[in-house]
């Protein structure tokens, strides 16, 4: 039974807060207005938590309510958080990819990616999650979507798979659902896709770990090389024309000279601990007449590149070596948090976007050797 009464709450003026029992309590604030609040205690702590306004709630419907909060206490809600969830609009998933093209489109400059971007989901994924709340998608559903096409269409899964993640990830970061894109699950529910024989056929991040266990098994120039490619995700012409003189293994760092990169600009890449005890493996090859850190069968010239592309024919690896750089971009996007733009710099892409290329001023390299050092520990098993 209540301590307080309709009359009494009416004819109360003098500010303050008076109980009428269970942890219902009438709040009289200076100027006079008068409101509910219900003490209780959630998870080892004291909260008030307010009802209303004696105008909206009477006497007895303040206690109705303060019950029907006891009591999804007592069963673990905290009834606070359930009324903010419902004030949230969960967008459906067509609604949320939507949005995301809106908001990312600007940035691409290539038309083609624009419309691609978006008829790659309207065509694959919205037949089957474009109508699902995004807090309501998970990785059958997903893996639903890209069966029929996981095995026919490998590059166009893998992209489709790609996008989904970004949408869900924004979901994530705008409180539509509360966890994160499920790919690193996924990827270990789908098929192994077929080897692609094309010009930059890419080995799946998953089986670089195995790969880099059995190229070590025999040791050679070429195997040495291939690893320090793999884990520097570097491309073959960097590697195979790198020399002892652009390595500083003290402070962990290759400096490329803009003479031998794509773009025509220096590029710095970080050592993990995994390169450098490579590099440390390949001074058993190293000849006083050449400063090359991987020379071919003439001492003073590059090793051929015909030489990492046996090794991969002779291991039955049926992927190309510059597929390894599109591995280490996949692993990136599906495994890790670090943004594109850190992965874009370690693989010294250019920036398509000539504006934003113009402004940008850091190629990074804080960010590059946390990701380098955590991309070689995964390729090494650690």
């Amino acid at each position: 039974m209540g301590q307080l009464t309709a009359t009494e709450i009416k004819n109360l003026s003098t500010p303050g807060r008076y109980v009428d029992g269970d942890g219902l309590i009438l709040n009289v604030a200076a100027g006079g207005s008068k409101s509910w609040i219900l003490r209780v205690r959630i998870e080892g702590g004291r909260r008030d938590i307010g009802l209303g306004s004696t105008k909206v709630l009477t006497l007895t419907e303040a206690r109705t309510k303060a019950r029907e909060y006891r009591r999804l206490i007592a069963q673990g809600i905290d009834p606070v958080a359930e009324k903010k969830k419902e004030k949230i609009v969960i967008p459906t998933f067509r609604a949320a990819a939507e949005q995301v093209h809106a908001e990312h489109k600007a940035s691409w400059k290539n038309g083609k990616h624009q419309a691609q971007w978006i008829t790659t989901l309207e065509t694959y994924a919205y037949p089957f999650i474009g109508d699902r709340l995004v807090n309501d998608i998970e990785g059958p559903q997903i893996r639903k979507a890209l069966l029929p096409i996981w095995l026919s269409k490998p590059e166009t899964a893998r992209r489709v798979r790609q996008r989904i993640g970004a949408v869900l990830d924004w979901a994530y970061v705008n409180s539509f659902r509360e966890s994160e894109a499920p790919m690193r699950s996924l990827s270990k529910g789908l098929p192994r896709q077929p080897k692609d024989d094309g010009h930059f056929a890419a080995m799946p991040y998953t089986e670089i770990p195995a790969f880099i266990a059995k190229l070590r098994e025999r040791s050679s120039v070429g195997r040495v090389a291939m690893e320090v490619l793999i884990l520097t995700a570097a491309r073959s012409g960097e590697i195979r024309g790198a020399t002892w003189s652009e390595f500083d293994l003290d402070k962990a760092m290759w400096s490329i000279p803009a003479t031998r990169m794509k773009m025509g600009r220096p590029h710095f890449v970080p050592l993990a601990p995994q390169v450098r005890e490579a590099l440390e493996r390949a001074k058993a090859f190293s000849a006083p007449c050449t400063d090359l850190v991987f020379p071919g069968m003439k001492l003073k010239t590059p090793m051929s590149d015909m030489t990492l592309l046996k090794i991969l024919r002779d291991m039955e690896a049926g992927v190309t070596v510059h597929g390894f750089r599109s591995a280490f971009r996949d692993w990136v996007a599906d495994m890790t948090d670090y943004p594109g733009e850190v992965a874009e710099a370690a693989l010294a892409h250019a920036n398509s976007n000539k504006v934003e290329a113009a402004y940008r001023r850091t190629d990074f390299l804080e960010k590059r050797k946390a990701m380098m050092a955590d991309w070689a520990a995964y390729c090494c098993g650690g």
